[in-house]
């Protein structure tokens, strides 16, 4: 028998199923696109995107864009990923205690390359890198969420439209989509980590 587990999106008191068995599938989908991006980068093919989209549009194609560094953002999107399932924690910055959103966000760019990030989603936010529009999204970059102006939450993008991020209390590290009713209605931005613009 199919254990079901069920988690709370942000916003709803509604719970929804989630099927193990449909996770590993994601996953290992996004693993290929990643590998497919990190082939093409390497190829020395520049993507070229689809004409801009509605990020709210239910039929969002999202291009595959190479990323600046082609190596580091395979790294980066790899192990978020491997972090999918790890407990949720307010103040949480590592795989053993559990995670916050920008805890995790701190953890994966500090272990795979070292990078030192701002520790606060609004701080993240403000930094340095360059603002992505929804259609040039890259793997590594960082999306982030929250509603009339104000940022209150930060996933890491990975491709195809997915990002892996530590939603709530009593929940996990998940991969969710962009086009997702509630991460749809909140999206406020992203912000380009790894260079290039």
């Amino acid at each position: 028998m199919l254990a079901v587990s069920t988690a709370h999106y942000p916003g709803s008191d509604r719970a929804a199923p989630t099927r193990p068995r449909h996770r590993h599938r994601q996953l290992a989908t996004v693993m290929v696109a990643a590998a497919a991006l990190l082939l093409a980068a390497c190829s020395g093919k520049q993507s070229r995107p689809a004409p801009p989209a509605s990020p709210s549009a239910s039929s969002q194609q999202w291009p595959v864009m190479s990323p600046a560094d082609p190596s580091a953002a395979n790294a980066v999107t790899i192990r978020a990923i491997g972090l999918v399932g790890t407990p949720y924690r307010y103040g949480g910055n590592t795989p053993q205690g559990g995670f916050d959103c920008s805890g995790l966000v701190n953890y994966v760019y500090s272990d795979m390359l070292g990078l030192r990030l701002p520790r606060t989603t609004r701080e993240l936010f403000a930094w340095q890198g360059p603002r992505i529009a929804p259609e040039r999204l890259a793997a590594g970059d960082l999306v982030f969420f929250g509603n009339r102006g104000n940022v209150s939450h930060v996933g890491i993008y990975v491709g195809e439209g997915r990002f892996v991020h530590a939603p709530s209390t009593g929940g996990t590290v998940r991969l969710d989509h962009l086009e997702g009713h509630y991460w749809r209605d909140h999206y406020t931005g992203s912000r380009r980590i790894l260079g290039g613009s």
